[in-house]
């Protein structure tokens, strides 16, 4: 595996990483259930639903992955006036810290993608989509949005998926915009010739998309080469970055090419999501003053991170610092906020996987606090913690507590290997955290009984249950002195 731990200092660099995106959003509405059965009417199995899940798919899957790099996003899109667009319209809403300009068309069919999965395999997907011009109207109130904005971004992200918000020149003006205000324009291309990008830095065709565009045979990375800089000399691009799929990328630019090979740990089940990863993280990359060559490097790991999960995944800041080689013990990149903790078990919930959750001050971090954990972490796939701060924890055990500040008692946490996140609390108990993270499993010590645990009801009227585990000698959760409730 390629060492990149070279690439790490720019991690403390993406918050402050300004990038504008603009581009087709569109609603990803994924049903999940179990096949048992083949159909009597015709040939195809038969869905039993289990559950639903929607989310920003398209450009708005790429501004859902800026935001969980920790960048300062902001964005520019068009929908319909229609169930569809409202529900995308919320969805925007809840992505906290970014700038968001969406426009109404009337008449305009919001685009809608459906994918049927059962046992983490797509069995079919059903679009909706009108990919029709805008009004002019619409373009000029967008081009306008794009030029103000643009004078103060690093990074001009243009997300073309052919849905019609990009057509007939708006995204060479925003291109054109984009340069002239200093910004870098990486351009996410929807096939058709690739002159309507002319000018952009950098530019993602797939393979095919690259054979099309030029006519010139791609099979080897010799000619991948010799095609990247044929489309570079034609549009005056910057670099071609060509995504080869599971196989991972190559950069051609006028210095030469580079091969980065992609590492995605279990299977590939939707490799079309991870491109939306590898756009956002090249354009934080690049925004956070990587150049070109280690901005995609950076990408690539991202998109390898992104290409084994169900769907339109998204990946974060604290999980890209381990799989860039620091962080052996995964402690620090385990601290997440709230807002980062829902959206991380929403995708753990989109996955099929079991969500667990426990809480407490863990104040000098004791055997029967390892334990605890330990029977936590057998019971579910992912476990999340909910950490009392220093100020919860001194309401709830008295002024000469926590021994420990919570960033040390995070860490202590983080480094254990049940834990998959650690999420500071300021509240005296975790109810709300609770009913964001809507976990499956809820786990205390036998030192509590069930009707003591707080959230239990939360829990249980969602189907899921409480645990609890047995307390070691000596080192009760809520009784010992050395421990927390």
């Amino acid at each position: 595996m390629a060492d990149n731990r070279d690439l790490q200092p720019y991690l403390e660099r993406l918050g402050t990483a300004r990038i504008l995106c603009i581009g087709d959003v569109m609603l990803d509405h994924t049903i999940y259930g179990e096949v048992a059965r083949v159909s009597p009417e015709a040939p195809v199995p038969v869905l039993s639903v289990e559950r639903e899940l929607k989310s920003l798919g398209g450009a708005g899957n790429v501004l859902r992955n800026l935001w969980a790099l920790g960048t300062s996003p902001s964005f520019i899109s068009v929908i319909g006036d229609d169930d569809t667009g409202r529900e995308i319209g919320r969805l925007l809403e809840a992505q906290d810290g970014t700038e968001v300009h969406v426009l109404v068309q009337p008449q305009r069919a919001t685009t809608v993608k459906t994918r049927y999965i059962a046992a983490n395999h797509q069995l079919l997907r059903a679009d909706r989509h009108s990919a029709v011009p805008l009004d002019p109207y619409i373009r000029e109130d967008l081009l306008r949005l794009a030029r103000e904005l643009v004078t103060d971004r690093a990074v001009v992200i243009v997300s073309d998926y052919g849905e019609g918000v990009l057509t007939e020149g708006v995204a060479l003006e925003i291109i054109r915009a984009g340069c002239e205000a200093g910004a870098r324009v990486i351009v996410d291309p929807q096939g058709g010739d690739p002159i309507r990008y002319r000018g952009a830095h950098l530019v993602r065709p797939s393979r095919g998309e690259l054979a099309r565009a030029t006519g010139m045979p791609v099979a080897t990375a010799g000619e991948i080469a010799v095609a990247g800089r044929a489309l570079i000399d034609r549009c005056s691009f910057g670099g071609v970055l060509v995504t080869l799929g599971g196989e991972g990328s190559l950069l051609v630019t006028a210095a030469g090419i580079v091969r980065l090979e992609r590492t995605a740990s279990g299977e590939v089940y939707d490799p079309s999501g991870a491109e939306d990863t590898l756009i956002a993280a090249l354009g934080a990359g690049v925004a956070a003053g990587m150049t070109p060559v280690d901005a995609a490097r950076f990408a690539n790991v991202a998109a390898g991170a992104a290409a084994g999960r169900v769907g339109t995944a998204i990946i974060y800041g604290s999980e890209l610092r381990s799989r860039l080689g620091g962080d052996a013990d995964g402690a620090p990149g385990k601290l997440v906020s709230p807002a980062v903790a829902m959206a991380r078990a929403e995708e753990w919930h989109r996955q099929g996987l079991r969500v667990g959750f426990t809480n407490g001050c863990f104040d000098l971090l004791h055997p029967g606090h390892v334990a605890l954990l330990r029977q936590a972490k057998a019971a579910c796939d992912r476990l999340v913690v909910g950490l009392n701060s220093d100020a919860s924890a001194a309401r709830l055990k008295g002024p000469s507590r926590p021994i420990e500040n919570e960033t040390l008692r995070a860490a202590a946490l983080g480094a254990h290997a049940a834990v998959d996140l650690v999420v500071i609390f300021e509240a005296d108990t975790p109810v709300e955290l609770i009913r964001a993270l809507r976990p499956q499993l809820l786990v205390k010590g036998t030192d509590y009984r069930a009707d003591e645990v707080v959230g239990a009801d939360l829990v249980k009227s969602g189907g899921g249950e409480i645990l609890l585990a047995e307390v070691m000698p000596g080192y009760g959760t809520s009784t010992s002195a050395r421990s927390a409730r």
